[in-house]
């Protein structure tokens, strides 16, 4: 088996694998890049020099200067969190399309907005256009994964929910070169700062304009009793006739999951709501998803990359350029390193051994940062540039930049897509990308003020929670690679553990579907006439 192979659930025809599925997911994904960008561009852009002096911030002291970054960005998750709780009603009852549509709407209004910021008219609209934006934000990253991962063929639901990964750190790379861009091929000014902010429109504009191409989700169609629209839309991602075998085994179990929750929990906007909370294993089940965005916000991710010039000068990078440079090192790294893991690993090395690899090498690497600067004290001892610590440092900064990126920055996103049922899916999405949120807001908040008062110890507090991190993964998050989305419940059943859940469940899921435990072999070698496991 390569590692390009499809563990499948079931014999696949090769069309499902078809552009319209892939079309539809990276349309969905230009809402990360929205992200991505939003997160990356804003820590640079306040450190140009034309902001800070348009602005006043060049006339602060460090502390109120701390105080007012720490406003510009966090102001921006608040909004997040609130927009992920507003994903619920937008995708319940208006679908995961108009949720979209709307959500991209409500980015390219906060957006518009921060163009008319100016010395004269300070930095309110700069404010009310970030928590604006954040609104649209918020939304978009609730209902991404979930429209991903309903429309995609289990085999590759990973490595497509992974795109919005990727989107995410396309935009971040946009963002964390722009700034360099400005800085050197612009003359300072009021314009230099504002091209960064105007280019948010152009993800925003991308997404809104590509969701009128998109098909509604058919499981969520099928859960409003919309059915012969769930089977045409179904049958044009799939690229297979209505009545083709495996579209008819889809919607048996789409209709299963449908009957099963008319007859436990009902229909109706609080229906999930009752059966969430009123499960025991279905509240512990949410708080492990949410948990997952506490441990990846605890890995400093958030705090590298809103404050990325702050973080590099306490390692002894010189100059706003240099700063900015290093900055897009960074995310070049990130970028090309979440390529390899969603063609590669995604969908096979699995969701906990990379989350496992990521939090041991990527504390040991912070540690190994913390370590330097406790010794070499670099803002103290100032030097016009890296000596060799420094160089080791930045080189351990980059290779825990290799370990975060596979694992812990798109892998949580990917778990929680896929491990409620349906019909809550969408309110337990915004409680989880509410957490991520959350979490967010607290990183973006407090970090400048860390830096002022922990110094080293805040590499250490960021390397301490991603080595913890890794019991945790282990002994309470099961592994998701491959299993269908009617089967999670089993997969959190009482009667496996989390670490051999995988396997129990995956080798019952191939005994209903005619293939044995053998991820190579294909239905030919099985006897199954015409069908076959597809291999890129």
């Amino acid at each position: 088996m390569g590692l390009l192979t499809k563990i499948e659930d079931r014999p696949t025809p090769s069309q499902v694998y078809n552009w319209r599925v892939y079309f539809s997911a990276s349309i969905a994904a230009f809402a990360a890049v929205m992200i991505g960008y939003d997160s990356a561009f804003i820590g640079g852009t306040i450190a140009l020099p034309s902001f800070r002096k348009e602005f006043g911030l060049d006339k602060l002291a460090v502390k109120e200067v701390n105080f007012l970054s720490a406003n510009i960005v966090s102001c921006y998750q608040a909004g997040c969190f609130f927009g992920a709780l507003l994903g619920y009603p937008l995708g319940q009852l208006w679908g995961r399309k108009k949720g979209l549509m709307i959500a991209g709407a409500v980015f390219i209004l906060g957006a518009g907005m921060m163009l008319g910021a100016t010395a004269e008219r300070g930095l309110g609209l700069i404010y009310g256009g970030r928590v604006i934006a954040g609104f649209g934000i918020g939304a978009a990253s609730n209902l991404t994964p979930i429209y991903i991962s309903e429309i995609s063929p289990p085999a590759i639901r990973g490595r497509l929910v992974g795109l919005y990964e990727l989107g995410w750190q396309a935009g971040g790379l946009v963002g964390f070169w722009i700034n360099y861009g400005v800085n050197k091929g612009m003359p300072s000014g009021h314009s230099q700062w504002l091209v960064p902010f105007a280019v948010q429109l152009i993800p925003g504009g991308i997404m809104g304009f590509g969701c009128i191409f998109l098909r509604e989700s058919p499981r969520w169609l099928l859960s409003k009793d919309r059915r012969d629209e769930a089977l045409e839309n179904l049958s044009w991602i799939r690229n297979l006739p209505g009545n083709h075998h495996y579209i008819l085994e889809e919607v048996a179990a789409m209709d299963q999951q449908h009957q099963d929750q008319i007859n436990t929990v009902g229909l109706g906007f609080w229906a999930p709501f009752k059966a969430v909370f009123g499960s025991s294993h279905l509240i512990k089940r949410l708080a492990l998803g949410g948990s997952l965005f506490i441990w990846q916000n605890g890995s400093g991710i958030n705090a590298i990359n809103y404050y990325s010039p702050t973080v590099f000068k306490s390692i002894g990078v010189v100059g706003t350029s240099a700063g900015l440079l290093t900055t897009g090192i960074f995310g070049v790294i990130k970028t090309c390193i979440t390529i390899i893991w969603l063609i590669f690993l995604v969908d096979h090395a699995g969701r906990v051994p990379m989350l496992l690899i990521g939090s041991i090498g990527g504390g040991l690497c912070m540690y190994g940062v913390g370590a330097y600067i406790a010794i070499s004290k670099p803002e103290i001892n100032k030097k016009s540039s890296l000596g060799s610590g420094g160089i080791a440092a930045m080189f351990l900064f980059y290779l825990w930049t290799a370990f975060y990126t596979p694992s812990w920055n798109g892998t949580p996103w990917v778990i929680n897509s896929e491990i409620f049922d349906q019909h809550i899916r969408t309110l337990t999405q915004a409680s989880c990308a509410a957490n991520n949120w959350f979490w967010n807001f607290m990183v973006s908040r407090f970090t400048p003020q860390m830096f002022t008062s922990m110094g080293y110890g805040v590499y250490l507090f960021f390397a301490s929670l991603m080595i913890i991190s890794a019991p945790y993964v282990y002994f309470l998050v099961p592994e998701t690679k491959g299993v269908p989305l009617e089967d999670m419940d089993k997969l959190f059943g009482k009667d496996v553990r989390p670490w051999n859940a995988h396997k129990k469940i995956m080798h019952d899921v191939r005994q209903r579907s005619g293939l044995d435990q053998s991820d190579g072999e294909s239905g030919e070698e099985l006897g199954i006439k015409g069908q076959r496991i597809e291999k890129e």
